[in-house]
């Protein structure tokens, strides 16, 4: 496998240096081979029509610009080489330089890449734990989990704190946990389990197979992301009631995948390209889902959509489903220590961003009196 990766990149970088030589010993000919960038093939886990596709291209935009055209990120949508859940096999195998995807997407492979973005809501946000991967030691333990118990030929970094995500699309109102039983219900990862406790039953699927399935009544409710992904693909055309907060998933982030053996093949400027474009593709990312999200909010109301807050009653549950989930997890040492490592930086850090923010539903209540009362 590291042999096919090295000799793809190999030979073009022999092939641009032998251009480079022929075309000294032609002296009118422009040094064309020289200037050509290198291809990096990265499939995303979305449609070409999803919102999450052109934060990708928001990526592969900065790389362009930061290496001065030396690098140029081919974004692919879900399919285009593989299904949306197999990028991870791809780009270990090779088929990929890169993706764009969750950890939720692996979580079959190991129930521990659940925990890097899907897991326990400690009381943290998705800021709070996208900070847990870069400085409370995360990325240390993904880099355990994928290269050193699943032995792959990755490299990830994550990026763009994903806002707590709804608890989905229901054809009727959902108030209490008696309302959820017997529900057949689209998540994905340890949400599944959380769901199940819930009395639930779940299928995991891809976006893109969501309203398919409604439709069919393989499912009769889901939830996927947010406002502007549930509206392109219609969410809204087959259930009408949408309920926004939710502890199934509330400190997600995208994951951005990397050969390891392509990764490590790039000269050392270039490598750092590739890495820190994705801590500016999170901030171009957010600003972009911030407007966008809100954008589509509002016209789901007005197509007549019933937007509300999830019940206190349903939250509760779902924490004490936690509760019981989080034991049978810790089972699993790597995952023990991976929640250890989490609510350690939850308790620190967490408690001062709660301390210190102030109440910032009081101060959007008194500019925009009833708004918040859905």
């Amino acid at each position: 496998m590291k042999s096919r990766n090295l000799d793809r990149r190999s030979f073009l970088k022999t092939s641009a240096l032998a251009g480079t030589a022929a075309t000294g010993a032609m002296l009118a000919a422009p040094a064309v081979n020289a200037q050509s960038p290198i291809v990096v093939k990265m499939q995303t886990s979305w449609p070409a029509s999803d919102i999450w596709d052109e934060f990708a291209k928001d990526y592969a935009m900065r790389v362009d610009e930061m290496s001065g055209g030396r690098l140029k990120v081919d974004v692919l949508p879900a399919g285009a080489v593989v299904a949306a859940f197999q990028v991870l096999d791809a780009v270990n195998d090779g088929l990929l330089d890169a993706a764009h995807s969750v950890p939720v997407y692996w979580y079959g492979k190991n129930k521990a890449a659940s925990l890097f973005g899907t897991g326990p809501v400690f009381g943290g946000s998705a800021t709070t734990m996208l900070s847990w991967f870069y400085e409370g030691g995360g990325a240390e333990l993904y880099r355990e989990l994928t290269q050193d118990i699943m032995g792959l030929d990755i490299v990830g970094y994550m990026g763009f704190p994903m806002f707590a995500q709804p608890f989905g699309w229901f054809k009727g109102e959902v108030n209490t946990v008696a309302d959820l039983q017997g529900f057949k219900y689209r998540t994905v990862g340890l949400a599944a389990d959380l769901m199940q406790k819930l009395g639930m039953s779940v299928a995991q699927l891809p976006g893109g197979e969501i309203v398919p399935a409604m439709e069919r009544g393989v499912i009769d409710a889901f939830e996927f992301n947010n406002p502007t992904s549930d509206r392109r693909f219609g969410a809204q055309d087959v259930a009408q009631n949408y309920y926004l907060s939710s502890y199934h998933q509330a400190s997600e982030s995208f994951e951005f995948l990397f050969s390891k053996t392509f990764l490590e093949d790039l000269d050392p400027d270039l490598q750092a390209i590739m890495k820190y474009a994705v801590e500016a593709a999170s901030t171009a990312n957010t600003a972009k889902a911030m407007r966008q999200y809100s954008t589509d909010l509002a016209e789901l109301q007005e197509a007549g959509v019933n937007v509300r807050r999830t019940s206190k009653e349903i939250l509760d549950a779902q924490l004490k489903a936690w509760d019981e989930l989080i034991p049978e997890l810790e089972q699993d040492e790597f995952m023990k220590r991976c929640l250890d490592s989490q609510r350690e930086w939850v308790e620190k850090v967490a408690y001062y961003e709660l301390m210190n923010a102030p109440d910032y539903a009081l101060a959007f209540e008194h500019y925009f009196p009833g708004k918040l009362a859905l």
